[in-house]
């Protein structure tokens, strides 16, 4: 009875989802302020019923209840609890419910926090939110059901959850992803609101600004902790594949950088401001296309959720409905919103402006990395792989470009910015993040010109990021004082430049000084890695709770000194007879030693492979960073000062208060 009360509150939640499209649009745009009241009320109400089905859902994992087909297709009762829990989301149904309940979450949450902001904008951005919802809510109901029943045939037991989501990574990757993609439906909704209305001024960019900077956050994080996971879980070793699915979710994180530096210019400058309306459409539409890949079956992925061409059609559809929809409202509306403010040639709008170009380019590369076999398949033009030589060769220069511009643009000023006093501000950071660049390499082993070019880019963006702390926290009263003064925005920024240089810096060593063998050891042989010595001690037989492992012990050591003992895995799940790799990790900030078992090649001898990974973790630490610099960005005074004297009001009828922007952009 459970699974049929929460299919019955998904089709509340879904016309409610259309209430909340229609009425208070409705009342925005014939000035009928009774029906813009709606909006609020419609957004709690389904979210609440959203809540229940997605309730309901978990239910049924946590009781077992395999008269559910998605609940008999993805658990099974001997699976452990928490991984029942994480399985609600581990298929395609589930996932999709989890992606409409953090979707209408973010509804509610725009609801409750806007308290502040126009009545009719409000219901706008509410509204277009609500179209959202309701795409998403027919999607589920008409081709993804996850209450289906089994009935009469219900199983004795289920199939289980795929092996290699039985992980801690299943459990937050999804969620902290979902969070990020759909979080850009924010920014989006206040996209098509402002140009609907015609109103884009500094006050709505303060609004925006958040939204999408959490989102982004979320994202970052998701990002990393899909690589994290797949470094540690699929035994490979890499960090990042280039996978279809993992560029998906790339795609939209360019964008949504790009995005949030073109707001913060058209909060400070009123500038940029088609720019960010585009870059909003364009987001939000990759969040889309990312829903797309891994749904539609066009992609063969670990990643991948679903091989319905039913799917496939109504995400293809919704995808085209959106940015032609969206796009044609921007080419009739966006001169409404377009202001002409001059600046120099040399100037922070020119670096944030060439900044946004190298971001779009990067995402373009990737775009048709990606999409270009698909297209080829599917014109029936043979098949083609494009994999990681391509994308290291075309994204590269342009990541190291971008962090080359940013190490310039800091020292930048508004408006105009005088060539020889710019020239004197990057003398010794230039300077000095030469010397790095040369030293960094040759301590490694040896130069390599991309290896050069990395480092070069990673020492630059910090050594001037330090460089401008020490600047602006000039002070007669100190310079302790003078720390203090900044702002939070300012120190997001700071953090968030610091985490770029930090990724850019791991990435670049791990790539091309990470050292991997693949060896055939058999108990009690030893193998060598430059000064480093494996030692395969032993193999024992382990019982999991519901898998059974063959468990290796390897002593690592260095000159005879024992560094650490590791314990890799290789695992059989009883129900699925799938076979695992657990890797054996000992992590450092500086480097990883890494063990994975392969497979039994005679004997006792198994393939082995053996791995020293300098600064990997790196990669993900300069993720925390970033998402960090945004969370302290969103915590800005700024953000928190309550509008004084109708500002809300005049902001409304496109009326730009002077105080309406407190405190300074990053």
């Amino acid at each position: 009875m459970v699974p049929e009360f929460g299919h019955f509150a998904l089709i509340l939640a879904m016309l409610l989802a259309a209430l909340l499209a229609v009425v208070p649009l409705t009342g925005s745009l014939t000035g009928r302020s009774s029906l813009q009241a709606f909006a609020r009320p419609l957004a709690s109400g389904q979210f609440v019923f959203v809540a229940i089905a997605f309730a309901a859902l978990t239910q049924a994992f946590v009781t077992d209840d395999f008269s559910v087909a998605y609940v008999a297709n993805n658990s099974n009762s001997m699976l452990p609890w928490y991984y029942k829990f994480s399985a609600v989301w581990g298929g395609h149904e589930g996932s999709l419910l989890l992606w409409i309940l953090i979707l209408t979450g973010w509804t509610l949450a725009v609801g409750i926090f806007s308290r502040r902001l126009p009545t009719d904008l409000v219901a706008q951005v509410l509204s277009v939110m609500g179209i959202v919802s309701l795409a998403f809510l027919l999607f589920i109901l008409l081709t993804s059901n996850p209450f289906e029943r089994l009935l009469p045939n219900v199983p004795a037991d289920g199939a289980d959850l795929n092996p290699l989501l039985q992980d801690f990574g299943l459990v937050v990757h999804p969620p902290m992803l979902y969070m990020g993609y759909v979080g850009f439906s924010v920014a989006f909704a206040f996209a098509i609101a402002a140009l609907i209305n015609g109103r884009m001024d500094a006050a709505w960019a303060r609004w925006t600004r958040p939204w999408t900077t959490v989102a982004w956050c979320f994202l970052s994080l998701g990002i990393a902790l899909g690589s994290w996971w797949a470094y540690y879980e699929l035994g490979w070793g890499g960090w990042w594949f280039w996978d279809p699915v993992e560029n998906a979710s790339l795609m939209p994180w360019l964008a949504g950088t790009a995005l949030m530096h073109s707001l913060a210019v058209t909060e400070k400058r009123g500038v940029f401001k088609s720019w960010t309306l585009l870059l909003a459409i364009i987001t939000f539409a990759l969040s889309l296309l990312g829903a797309f890949l891994v749904r539609s079956g066009v992609l063969t992925s670990v990643h991948a959720f679903a091989s319905d061409p039913t799917r496939g059609t109504f995400l293809i559809g919704l995808l085209a409905v959106t940015v032609i929809g969206s796009l044609a409202l921007y080419a009739f509306r966006a001169p409404v919103v377009h202001t002409r403010v001059r600046y120099g040639s040399l100037s922070r709008e020119i670096f944030l402006l060439l900044n946004n170009v190298l971001l779009l380019a990067a995402l373009l590369l990737v775009l048709v990395g990606t999409l270009y076999p698909l297209v080829l398949d599917y014109m029936g033009a043979g098949t083609m792989s494009v994999g990681e030589p391509f994308f290291n060769l075309t994204f590269s220069p342009v990541a190291i470009a971008v962090a080359l511009l940013l190490g310039a643009g800091i020292f930048s000023r508004w408006k105009r910015t005088d060539g020889g006093w710019l020239g004197r501000q990057l003398l010794w950071p230039a300077a000095i993040s030469l010397v790095l660049a040369v030293l960094v390499p040759l301590w490694l082993g040896e130069l390599k010109p991309w290896a050069f070019a990395g480092c070069f880019g990673a020492a630059w963006v910090t050594v001037a990021t330090f460089q401008d702390i020490w600047s602006r926290s000039s002070s007669r009263q100190g310079r302790w004082y003078g720390l203090k003064r900044l702002t939070r925005s300012y120190y997001g920024m700071v953090l968030g430049h610091l985490g770029m240089a930090i990724t850019i810096a791991g990435a670049t060593v791990v790539s091309n000084y990470g050292v991997e063998r693949d060896v055939r050891m058999e108990p009690g042989e030893v193998a060598q890695m430059g000064d480093l010595s494996f030692a395969f001690t032993s193999l024992r037989h382990r019982e999991g709770p519901n898998y059974a492992a063959e468990q290796g012990v390897f002593e690592i050591s260095r000159d005879g000194e024992l560094i650490t003992t590791l314990y890799p895995e290789k695992r059989m799940y009883r129900v699925q007879r799938n076979v695992m790799t657990e890797a054996g990790i000992d992590a450092g900030l500086f480097r990883d030693l890494f063990v994975a078992l392969g497979e039994p090649v005679g004997g006792d001898a198994w393939a082995v492979r053996i791995q020293f990974k300098p600064l990997v973790r790196w990669v993900w630490l300069g993720s925390l960073f970033m998402a960090a610099g945004g969370v302290l960005a969103i915590a800005d005074r700024r953000y928190r000062i309550k509008v004084k004297g109708g500002a809300a009001e005049k902001s409304a009828a496109g009326v730009q208060e002077p105080g309406a922007v407190a405190g300074k952009a990053t």
